[in-house]
């Protein structure tokens, strides 16, 4: 059975070892080594990568007591070097000795208790036994659990037998009857638990608290621990002085700043819309003006789709007319009709669209599409014009 260095000491970087077993499977090839300090899948907690003899470890997973590594591509000796990814284990131990403490002050102040625990590659979270968790309480949780990060309390693990873990106040009991492996909070909480941890809260740096939103019933709070909680902190200085900068205005200033912009941005919409109101009406009347029997066209260099809805509306609304038009800016054909026209403008795209590698549909009354490209649009554009030719009869 492989013995679990990572339990000795979640510090261990580097070790010597005896590889006693490769598997070859379907997915790659599997290491067993006499020691490994590499943690495998579980409790919520990733696994450790890094390298075996300069091989990359690809995955870590256990079976039946023994760790297996996946690996690039087997050692050619059996005596191998490894050393652990320490910026990826440094940032599970923040995470998860982060998660303890937070759970325990969800327990503490929110009268909450963990449900779940997931550590991910952007973000940490718990979900806790609470309806809801409004801003306010979300914002004294924050305090409280980095209250107990800044007192640096002492976190320990060891393994006691199912009595002796029977007479402890653990947060829940675990399914392992022996060999539980017990981690304590200094004056926080004991916890049956299996994953790596760092050997003093103030060694998690900080806990950010990102959100918190509903979940099935339960409330599901994210969070950033450590290194992770300083990169998100630098990334929203960034965003802030970028924002400061491009407004001209001092940090503390920028809500201010952009309200009075939304203000200005909602006036100059409104005489924008006022603006196009008036340039369909004026161009309604000139397509009518110009249209041949029943049918108008006309293909836009920029009008946008919704632009070209609009307008088509208006048109068949006024008239009983079909209309056809196509957008150069995004390469889409629209086609509407009247109340009275028989025209299924969705059944004849629906028809012929795959011959030009175009995407959409629509009802009998109005469809419209997309094209990869330009060619393709207006080659669509066409073949429906020369189809509607009758049209230009009437």
């Amino acid at each position: 059975m492989t013995k679990k260095l990572y339990y000795e000491s979640a510090y261990i970087r580097e070790w010597e070892t005896r590889i006693t077993r490769k598997l070859e499977r379907e997915d790659g090839t599997y290491l067993v080594m006499e020691e490994t300090a590499f943690y495998p899948h579980g409790g919520g907690q990733p696994c450790d990568l890094g390298w075996i003899d300069k091989i990359p470890v690809l995955d870590v997973v256990q079976e039946e007591g023994e760790i297996l590594h996946k690996v690039e591509r087997s050692p050619e000796k059996e005596e191998v070097g490894c050393r652990l990814d320490w910026g990826r284990r440094f940032d599970h131990m923040q995470h998860h000795s982060g998660q303890h403490l937070l759970s325990a002050m969800c327990l503490e102040a929110c009268r909450a208790e963990t449900l779940s625990f997931h550590l991910g590659q952007d973000y940490a979270t718990i979900d806790i036994a609470r309806s809801d968790l409004p801003q306010d309480e979300l914002m004294m949780l924050e305090l409280e659990v980095n209250d107990q990060i800044y007192l640096n309390r002492k976190v320990t693990n060891y393994f006691v037998s199912r009595e002796q873990a029977a007479v402890l106040p653990l947060v829940k009991q675990p399914k392992v009857t022996e060999d539980i492996r017990i981690v304590e909070i200094e004056g926080i909480e004991y916890n049956a638990c299996g994953g790596t941890h760092v050997s003093a809260t103030g060694e998690i740096g900080m806990i950010k608290l990102l959100r918190a939103e509903k979940q099935k019933g339960h409330t599901r709070i994210y969070f950033k621990c450590g290194y992770r909680a300083l990169k998100e902190f630098n990334t929203g200085m960034d965003i802030l002085g970028s924002l400061s900068a491009r407004f001209n205005t001092a940090k503390e200033e920028i809500m201010d700043r952009i309200a009075k912009w939304d203000q200005e941005q909602k006036q100059l919409q409104a005489e924008l819309n006022a603006v196009k109101a008036e340039n369909d009406a004026y161009l309604v009347e000139k397509l009518l003006a110009d249209r041949q029997g029943s049918l108008i066209k006309h293909s836009f260099a920029d009008k946008p789709l919704k632009d070209m809805q609009n307008l088509a509306v208006k048109l068949t609304d006024k008239a009983d007319v079909i209309v056809l038009f196509a957008s150069n800016a995004d390469n889409k054909v629209l086609l509407a009709r009247g109340e009275e026209s028989e025209l299924a403008c969705g059944a004849f795209f629906k028809q012929h669209l795959a011959d030009y590698r175009g995407k959409g549909g629509g009802s009998d009354k109005l469809a419209q599409a997309g094209f990869a490209n330009g060619e393709d649009a207006m080659a669509f554009y066409h073949f429906t014009a020369q189809s509607l030719k009758p049209y230009e009869m009437e």
